[in-house]
């Protein structure tokens, strides 16, 4: 059997934790668990670090039939060992004991709910998800590691979300050592951190009290989407139309963690619509009365998109890379903006077209980037009233959407 022993932030080992130890053939733990605690003579220990040679050495005590126990900070069930664990050796040969979580702890020190919070790891992953999370969502908490800190959270928030606000959770239950501050992001990225960080939350303080929910965590997404064109603020009918949206979105894939850019936004509906799925938005406009009517859609469907006055392709390169793209303008520039986004999209790039004569060059623009490359002409009729409580179809302009698909990386050797 294997015993995990949650800590909690700071509290003291329980009496049961201290039995259990006295009784164990090997105690695993980072050496600072390992410090407040005695191990009866003749037990082995071992310093948790590469987590591969740890699960080795309890798997040969487990196998001589000796008693494991491993400590591990807060809930050790929460990002923590006990999925390794579970993965290597079983639910059935384990015994947890969790203690608090960090996230917990931080969320209780300012007095905050954490229900509707979204709890991202950064230890050992890529910092772009977690700050793509930050962005497009209200109260994040943000499990930190080497390289991915509050500096460098911070320095990738301070020009982007200017208004969120960093709280940093550091040696959260050590007498005398806890600090719990908040901070913006510039704040945070110019401060040099140290090791003692927990967790750092982000959040939009104006947003940071929800109503009550019954399903903890981030939002399920919207309960509809590919919304009318009334439910936007738009100039001369200059929107995508929601067949031609319901169709983008899907190919676009919009999805929390990822970052999506919205080409030519006009009324920002394709930018609002991916908001809406969690998705961190930027969205491309080169009118300024446009970008106002971004903005204004945005605050009005209660998501964060970050809009950019400019003309692509010139105004692409200061932005950070998209997990996809959807171009809804362009004009001649179209071929440029097409290539150049697909240069730097991670997964698809979406194009909607009004004129025939663009399609030829679009696809080409896809295709020779390495994207495979499909595409349709929607037409569609939408029934509308005549006198006498009648109906007729009525025509919408034909739109040619086009979607490019990065192929999965083959992995040399390994068949595919």
């Amino acid at each position: 059997m294997i015993v995990v022993f949650g800590t909690g932030t700071g509290a003291p080992l329980s009496s049961e934790a201290v039995a259990a130890v006295a009784g164990a053939g090997l105690v695993v733990g980072a050496r600072r668990h390992l410090a407040r605690v005695c191990s009866p003579e003749g037990a082995e220990q071992v310093v948790l670090g590469a987590l591969a040679p740890a699960l080795d050495v309890i798997e040969r005590c487990v196998d001589e039939g000796g008693r494991v126990v491993v400590l591990a900070s807060g809930d050790p069930g929460f990002f923590g060992i006990v999925r390794a664990l579970a993965k290597r050796f079983g639910t059935e040969r384990l015994d947890v004991r969790p203690g608090v979580s960090s996230v917990a702890t931080a969320f209780a020190r300012i007095g905050l709910p954490w229900d509707d919070a979204v709890v991202v790891s950064a230890h050992g992953r890529e910092l772009r998800t977690a700050v793509n999370v930050c962005l497009s969502q209200p109260k994040v908490a943000v499990l930190t590691g080497p390289g991915a800190g509050p500096a460098e959270l911070g320095a990738a928030l301070a020009y982007r979300a200017r208004e969120r606000v960093l709280v940093v959770a550091s040696a959260l239950g050590e007498d005398g050592q806890e600090r719990v501050e908040r901070l913006t992001p510039a704040e945070a990225a110019a401060r040099d951190w140290g090791t003692a960080v927990n967790v750092v939350l982000c959040l939009d303080e104006s947003r940071a009290v929800a109503p009550a929910r019954t399903v903890a965590g981030p939002s399920a997404g919207p309960a509809q989407w590919a919304l009318d064109e009334r439910e936007f603020t738009h100039r001369d009918s200059m929107i995508s139309k929601f067949e031609v949206r319901a169709l983008a979105l899907a190919r676009i894939g919009p999805r929390l963690g990822e970052l999506v850019w919205d080409i030519g936004a006009g009324s920002g509906s394709v930018a609002v619509e991916c908001a809406r799925f969690g998705a961190a938005v930027i969205a491309v406009e080169k009118t300024l009365d446009g970008c106002e009517r971004v903005r204004a859609n945005a605050e009005a469907h209660g998501v964060d998109v970050r809009v950019v006055h400019g003309a692509a392709p010139t105004v692409l390169s200061d932005l950070d890379d998209p997990d996809a793209v959807f171009i809804g303008g362009g004009g001649r520039e179209l071929p440029a903006i097409v290539t150049a986004c697909a240069r730097r999209a991670g997964r698809a790039v979406v194009v909607a077209m009004a004129a025939l004569d663009r399609v030829p060059a679009t696809r080409d623009a896809l295709t020779g980037a390495g994207f495979a490359c499909e595409g349709v002409l929607l037409q569609s009729s939408r029934l509308a009233p005549l006198p006498g409580g009648v109906d007729r179809l009525s025509a919408t302009n034909p739109v040619f959407l086009l979607w490019g698909v990065r192929p999965p990386a083959r992995t040399e050797g390994v068949p595919q």
